[in-house]
């Protein structure tokens, strides 16, 4: 029997996938199969090539200042030309180099290069916001599939959690060929399909539950929690196919929150030994 997971996107938050694994490893749960959108790339692509739990936590702590960091020279940029009935540029925050450069380091200690030199199944999902198209990094052609130009599977590591995780107004979209990727939850999330199509028996879905707007929150609060409705309303029928759905709650951590990773990490692991015996008896029933 093969265990497939999917993780969702979620920003900086997304660390808590590390706790997820390190639950499911500390209670006998191996996973075979891997997939991850946006933040859960950056877990997803690691855990992959063979880094540990513990190993991804420390990696997402002394790389996610560089990650985040915020030019807003572009925006003000966007904003003066609006203003003068200029052509707006597309340009986000942030143009991404940081996340492709280090996810190529992480990639390169591990002798790896592209995709395709992974062991492990992993799916990668983007899109190309001028065909508004779907595309999947894998390193694994899945079987019996209608069209094989939606997979790409010569792409460096970097490049492909750099697509994946372009979200907008933030990243700039990702330049590739002739292709504009964005942030891979902006039509799968959750690519519970993506891992199924691997071969994967059972799957465990992640996702995030939606964060409470108050009183107290702000901009960026509420832009989190646009997120989580419309990728909640977009990935709802894909995580319904998945057999364990797995809820964490970070308690409002904004987007870019860096100070929160441990707190994230922990919340993932929680969220799993919460319900331990029920994910067991799941994926473990008899078939």
């Amino acid at each position: 029997m093969k265990i497939g997971i999917a993780l969702s996107g979620g920003g900086i938050k997304g660390i808590a996938h590390a706790g997820v694994l390190k639950a499911l490893e500390d209670n006998g749960i191996k996973i075979d199969i891997i997939g991850g959108t946006s933040s859960g790339s950056l877990v997803a692509s690691s855990y992959a090539m063979g880094y540990s739990p513990e190993q991804i936590h420390k990696l997402f702590k002394e790389n996610a200042n560089s990650i985040v960091k915020i030019n807003r020279f572009p925006i003000l940029q966007g904003i003066g030309s609006f203003i003068k009935k200029r052509p707006i540029t597309l340009k986000g925050l942030n143009n991404g180099n940081s996340i492709e450069k280090i996810y190529n380091k992480i990639a390169n200690k591990k002798g790896i290069k592209n995709i395709n030199e992974i062991k492990m199944p992993l799916v990668i999902p983007t899109v190309d916001i001028i065909t508004e198209t779907e595309y999947i990094f894998t390193n694994k052609l899945p079987q019996n599939i209608n069209n094989k130009n939606n997979y790409i599977t010569d792409i460096t590591i970097g490049k492909a959690v750099r697509a994946s995780s372009s979200f907008s107004a933030v990243f700039s979209p990702c330049k590739y060929e002739s292709y504009a990727f964005i942030d891979g939850g902006a039509l799968n999330n959750v690519p519970v399909d993506e891992v199924k199509k691997q071969g994967a028996d059972k799957i465990i879905a992640v996702k995030f539950a939606p964060d409470v707007i108050d009183e107290e929150s702000n901009i960026m609060d509420i832009a989190m929690k646009t997120i989580d409705i419309m990728g909640n309303k977009i990935c709802e029928k894909s995580v319904e196919k998945s057999d364990v759905i797995i809820n964490i709650s970070t308690n409002k951590t904004g987007l870019l929150d860096t100070k929160r990773l441990d707190e994230c990490f922990e919340a993932g692991y929680n969220s799993v030994i919460q319900d331990i015996d029920k994910i067991k008896n799941t994926i473990f029933e008899k078939q």
